[in-house]
């Protein structure tokens, strides 16, 4: 297969004694894993495929072609999927506990925000899905980054990097290949079912998208035959496309030319940018270096992505030919989205606006008809419980997120919600990292004329995001932030999008992304699916009034209280 090293499929066959005599008896953690009864139904495989860094709104999803036709087209397309908190490492604790960081995860991706550290070790970590779904039978198999601090000095049991407690397996897999630290392609250190090895430069045994893929693989093949009783749980994280992004060498340069998308909130003008809050009120301009740099990166990023392409194909034709496509569900998503160029930030994530917040979300699996899309809302928080109620058979208290399940398991006796009971309000929650004496993620700060800073303390913010367009209420798209910063700043975008009688934003040329120009204000479209005005200070002070409650009440829900009433 394209991509993919013999001697690096081989490496993954190649076990230790004690390995061996671990899965022999399924036992991890002291944990014995039952077989399946065989009078029951048989349990669904399921198999979550976690990218980092991947956008929806600049087209991330193009470059993946056998996604599109092997999972896309053969199940649900959920339109509307976001994530809590659009930063790699509170994520993903969202992801695998189903909790809203306030309730146990990390608030930034630092040890000292609880990335990887005790409370996440101590609590939220042992009632992951894998622990639940492993409770209920299953062979569970994590392979790829997992959290940003993982195997790191200042987490729990690793005070320095070669104390062997530092690739410690979490509890609830028994197959283990989890990444040292964040994002790496090449010059890595991974907890190899609880062995830390090193990797170096050589794409045929070290390029790490191809690890985790051919770990995956191997986990489903083997477990076929030693295990055939018990359905399998793997989840699959690569690295991609997260920066450095290097694609295989043999796709290197694949898309070279290709432009970033110039969306109308490109290089945002400052009429508008001057509403917003410290930080992104302070940027630069986008000049003609750092466009190019954006359209370089845009196009290595959909490189390195092709390599995640050929692996789907083949996780996807190794449950074919082991255990079936019947009985399994393939869940894709990413972490978080991304921005290129979009108010004025050349390329990261961390901040309340929809190119950070929405994310590609596909199903595939039993029961779910092929080609269709659906406009409920699903959130991250929602994987762990949707795993834990397929797996499991039930949701649990501690998860503050919804199983959709109800959508996967249509029929006669598993109706699913009607649009006016899908979840109307959640809660979006960041804290900003920046260091002293500057307080913006690096010191010393850039110059005024000069200033592309991504993050700093006072980037810190909860916020109510509200979506109800399909039920009899008042229709809804709208955000509404409140930043923990001297300013006590206030965000308001209303994105209900319709057609403009009264003016229109056109951006096309390469020119006019860097000198873009705006329509006087007074002739921009009401609706701002773009978030370039800042109505904040123009609320009513009714509607200002009941967003602050639903926001304060998210701000302190714990599981099943933060399904709050639908509708404001």
């Amino acid at each position: 297969h394209a991509g993919i090293s013999r001697q690096l499929l081989m490496e993954m066959t190649i076990w230790p004694a004690g390995v061996l005599a671990a899965l022999a008896l399924l036992v991890v953690a002291g944990r014995a894993v039952p077989a399946s009864d065989s009078q029951a139904a048989p349990k669904p495989n399921i198999i979550f495929l976690l990218t980092d860094d991947l956008d929806l709104t600049l087209g991330g999803l193009t470059p993946l072609v056998k996604l599109k036709h092997l999972v896309t087209e053969q199940g649900l397309y959920f339109s509307n999927a976001f994530v809590s908190t659009p930063i790699c490492c509170p994520s993903r604790s969202s992801y695998l506990s189903g909790r809203y960081i306030h309730n146990g995860g990390a608030h930034n991706n630092s040890v000292a925000g609880g990335c990887a550290a005790e409370r996440w070790v101590s609590d939220a970590e042992k009632s992951s899905f894998a622990v639940h779904a492993q409770d209920a039978g299953y062979i569970a198999s994590y392979a790829g980054k997992y959290l940003n601090q993982y195997g790191l000095p200042g987490t729990p049991t690793c005070s320095k990097l070669k104390d062997p407690d530092c690739a410690k397996i979490p509890p609830g897999y028994n197959w283990w290949l989890g990444l040292r630290g964040n994002s790496k392609y090449y010059n890595y250190f991974v907890s190899h079912n609880g062995t830390m090895k090193q990797h170096g430069s050589d794409y045929a045994t070290d390029y790490f998208p191809d690890l985790v893929a051919n770990f995956t693989i191997q986990f489903i093949k083997e477990t076929s035959l030693t295990h055939p009783g018990n359905p399998i749980l793997s989840v699959t994280a690569w690295p991609t496309p997260h920066g450095p992004h290097t694609p295989a060498p043999q796709y290197s340069g694949k898309f070279e030319g290709r432009q970033a998308p110039v969306t109308p909130n490109y290089n945002e003008s400052s009429d508008t940018l001057k509403d917003k809050h410290w930080l992104v009120r302070h940027l630069s301009p986008i000049t003609p270096n750092i466009a190019k740099g954006i359209d370089g990166n845009f196009a290595q990023r959909w490189d390195a992505l092709l390599s995640v392409d050929d692996h789907i194909e083949r996780i996807v034709e190794a449950v074919n030919e082991t255990r079936g496509l019947a009985n399994t569900y393939f869940i894709f998503t990413s972490d978080h989205g991304f921005q290129l160029g979009q108010h004025r930030l050349p390329g990261d994530k961390r901040h309340l606006y929809e190119n950070d917040l929405r994310i590609p979300f596909v199903v595939r699996g039993p029961s779910i008809p092929a080609n269709t899309t659906t406009d409920r809302v699903v959130l991250n928080i929602d994987v762990a419980p949707t795993i834990s109620d397929l797996a499991a058979g039930r949701v649990f208290p501690d998860q503050d997120g919804e199983s959709f399940a109800d959508l996967l398991r249509n029929n006669d006796n598993n109706k699913p919600k009607t649009p006016s009971s899908w979840r109307t309000d959640w809660l979006i929650d960041y804290h900003g990292e920046g260091r002293a004496p500057c307080f913006l993620q690096h010191c010393p700060p850039p110059p005024p004329d000069n200033f592309h800073v991504i993050d700093a303390s006072n980037n810190t913010y909860t916020c109510l995001r509200s979506l109800d367009l399909y039920s009899s209420r008042p229709k809804r798209n709208e955000i509404y932030c409140e930043f923990a910063d001297t300013e006590q700043f206030v965000e308001y975008y209303d994105m209900l999008t319709g057609k403009n009688e009264t003016g229109k934003r056109t951006v096309t040329s390469a020119d006019s992304r860097l000198t873009t120009k705006h329509l006087s204000l007074s002739h921009l479209c009401v609706q701002d699916p773009w978030q370039l005005q800042n109505t904040a200070k123009t609320l009513p002070a009714k509607k200002k009034q009941a967003l602050r409650a639903k926001l304060q009440e998210l701000r302190q829900c714990r599981g099943a209280s933060c399904h709050v009433q639908p509708g404001l």
